[in-house]
């Protein structure tokens, strides 16, 4: 039985525990440093090894790490610290964080999926960008309501400059995925759903590789649109939804509230719910359920919108 390792990484250093009980020792974050870390794990026999996502100071190593075809697995942190917290570990130092790392692997045993490649992750960053623009673009939209006359031309102004820049990121988003035979079958099938259009298309492609992949249960807790039970003893609460990747959930949530107005199948669905007394939201994120339940069964038989609703 192979070993757990867990990788802390910052921008200067990669702390590493081979196991939950090593102690964990230091290498620097660059090319030299990954590589001595590579040959001392290909002298070992590993069954995991555990990398947090962190906003990119990890790519490096995770792609060396999946092109040397080592078990890596990047998690989200949010669930290790849960875990971590709810065995008593409180302290936070990037040696007890590699430990940790390697405990997590040891104990929950995470599914190992495929590490993006550069060419889905520049994807994902030009999504990513765009999303960062759309939220500007907002943002000064919501300043023109008690902005006088030369500030309202100057927000305007400066809206126009953003929705060109959206336009461009779009064009790239569109020839990298034209590239791509998978990614055009997937667009097309999106795109034919009533509710979805080419934003929501591209951040379903881009961000939640693994549709058609998984069960209808293990998509929706992915995106972070499963409900989880609030009971205890004879109190039953609210059933809430957390973590989950905020992208597609977003872009999911933004589809059914389309949906709940235009979709022939979603929105009945939709008028039942608020009939039986469910606030919008909560009708909302039902329909988001559903809808990403749809597309899952789509896009594993390689069928259209029509054929998957009869």
């Amino acid at each position: 039985m192979g070993v757990s390792v867990g990788i802390d990484v910052s921008k200067r250093h990669l702390d590493w525990a081979l196991g939950s009980e090593a102690r964990p020792a230091r290498l620097l974050n660059t090319g030299v440093g990954i590589q001595k870390l590579l040959e001392r794990l290909h002298e070992q026999d590993v069954d995991y090894i555990i990398v947090e996502s962190t906003g990119g100071y990890e790519r490096a190593l995770v792609d060396a790490l999946a092109a040397a075809a080592l078990p890596v697995i990047l998690v989200n942190p949010w669930r290790v610290r849960r875990f971590g917290e709810g065995l008593g570990i409180n302290a936070k130092t990037d040696a007890v964080d590699a430990q940790l790392l390697a405990l997590f692997g040891e104990r929950v045993k995470p599914t190992q999926r495929p590490v993006p490649g550069p060419g889905e992750r520049e994807m994902a960053d030009l999504v990513q960008r765009r999303r960062q623009l759309i939220a500007m673009i907002v943002a000064e939209k919501n300043r023109l309501e008690h902005a006088r006359a030369a500030v309202r031309r100057d927000i305007l102004a400066l809206v126009k400059v953003l929705e060109r820049r959206v336009a461009k990121l779009d064009r790239w988003i569109d020839t990298a995925i034209a590239k791509d035979e998978a990614k055009v079958e997937r667009r097309l099938q999106l795109e034919g759903v009533p509710c979805i259009g080419p934003g929501i298309a591209r951040t379903l492609i881009v961000d939640l590789p693994e549709l058609g992949t998984l069960s209808r249960r293990q998509i929706a807790s992915l995106v972070g649109i499963a409900p989880f039970a609030n009971d205890s003893g004879k109190k039953t609460g609210y059933r809430r939804i957390r973590a989950g990747r905020s992208g597609p959930r977003t872009a999911l949530y933004l589809a059914a509230m389309n949906a709940s107005r235009f979709n022939p199948v979603l929105k009945p669905m939709f008028d039942r719910l608020i009939a039986a007394g469910k606030p919008p939201k909560v009708a909302f994120i039902a329909i988001a359920r559903k809808l990403l339940t749809i597309l899952n069964a789509m896009v594993r038989d390689h069928t259209l919108w029509r054929d998957a609703t009869r």
